[in-house]
């Protein structure tokens, strides 16, 4: 493997730490800047929905500059972002720095993956794809928990700082390591935008949207709930997102494993799970250990979904899989700026700081929901063409007599 594809991971690792250690540090953020919890997490939101907006519009702009350079500019907006997040001398001067750094997300991923397969020989594809993304899951075992101990006893600003030092790093290493390649063909946006008439397509995201928003509902007010609830002291949640980090790795190796086998049933089965144990943790939530397990559980079988939604996704977009690729990357975020604000919403109401596992399980279950629709859909027009076909075909097998 390329020594380019580490660039990539420093990158990767870099974006999915400071995605995702905001969730450890929300009652520091918030005791600083003064502001409740269900509004400082209005900072996963606004990270997500930067994604949701950055992941098509960076995608479909660098079609116009050459992979490496655009890579190198992604990479230049994230470190700007968590400099200003760092920095921030108010809320909402962290929110605008959460949203620029959001911006880098889906592209980075999006042309990085293309950049990954196009370094290596045509079997060897999809384990350059991988390697780029380990730098993301490793970032929940160890970038996260590292930076949520730091911001914890250091200051969360020291954490947002070290998050931009790893993006120069990563921009030095797209910079030294990988090589010029050839600018790619102009995307046909009216070509690629005809894929999102396809109803499988929408809801396929839309499964997206419900099923990982799912996820984001419990882990958002993770520190609250832990230490309000449970009794864990604040030092705790660190480990306590390293077990989300472990079952998130195994959860993706699970998914991709078995949605080449058989995707559908991977999702009724992974989606399904997830809705019981989100239920479940408004109960566990209130016991250490059983907390601990739930946790894990939730890492776990809401990453097994990822792998079976991205192939239902590209799957059922044909001619576009660059911009439906991109868009399911930010169908991902949307469900994590949904199910925050949802979080949020109930916590303000006065329901207690369990009331976003109820969200969760809400939305694990309605995607579930579509997930069979889809199924039953896509088997009615299966069966609707093979009438046709074999009409089609009786009718030019029979003889006309005169």
């Amino acid at each position: 493997m390329p020594l380019a594809l580490l660039a990539l991971a420093i990158g990767a690792f870099g974006i999915g730490t400071t995605e995702f250690v905001i969730m450890g540090l929300l009652p520091q953020v918030a005791g600083d800047f003064g502001v409740s919890i269900p509004t400082a997490g209005l900072l996963v939101t606004g990270y997500a929905l930067g994604v949701v907006i950055g992941a098509p519009l960076m995608t479909v702009l660098g079609t116009k500059v050459a992979r490496k350079r655009m890579l190198m500019l992604l990479m230049g907006l994230f470190i700007a972002g968590n400099l200003l997040s760092a920095m921030a001398p108010a809320f909402a001067i962290m929110l605008i720095g959460r949203v620029v750094a959001s911006l880098a997300h889906g592209a980075f991923f999006g042309i990085g993956s293309v950049v990954a397969a196009e370094l290596v020989a045509p079997h060897k594809k999809a384990g350059a794809i991988a390697m780029m993304f380990t730098g993301l899951t490793v970032a929940n075992v160890v970038g996260v928990p590292l930076g949520t101990l730091i911001g914890q006893h250091v200051g969360w600003r020291v954490t947002f700082a070290i998050v931009a030092a790893l993006g120069v790093i990563g921009l030095v290493g797209v910079a030294k390591l990988v090589p010029e390649l050839p600018r790619p063909e102009g995307v046909h946006l009216r070509h690629e935008l005809a894929a999102f008439k396809n109803a499988q397509v929408l809801l396929a995201m839309a499964m997206t949207v419900l099923g990982f928003g799912g996820v984001f509902a419990a882990i958002t007010y993770i520190a609250p709930m832990m230490t309000h609830i449970a009794g864990f002291a604040d030092g705790s949640v660190t480990w306590l997102l390293v077990l989300f980090g472990v079952g998130m790795v195994g959860g993706n190796l699970v998914g991709g494993k078995f949605a080449d086998r058989a995707l559908m049933p991977m999702l009724y089965v992974s989606l399904g799970a997830l809705a019981l144990v989100l239920a479940l943790f408004t109960v566990t939530a209130h016991n250490k250990i059983a907390a601990a397990v739930t946790i894990a559980l939730i890492g776990a079988l809401g990453f097994a979904t990822v792998p079976p939604l991205q192939k239902r996704v590209l799957d059922q977009a044909h001619g576009a899989p660059t911009l439906a690729s991109a868009v399911n990357i930010g169908a991902f975020n949307l469900g994590n700026a949904l199910s925050a604000w949802l979080g949020g919403i109930v916590i303000a109401a006065g329901f207690g700081y369990t009331a976003p596992n109820w969200v969760g399980a809400a939305l694990a279950a309605a995607a579930l929901v579509l997930a069979v629709l889809s199924a039953m859909l896509e088997r009615r027009e299966g069966a609707r063409s093979t009438v046709v076909g074999s009409r089609t075909s009786a009718g030019q097998q029979t003889p006309v007599h005169h």
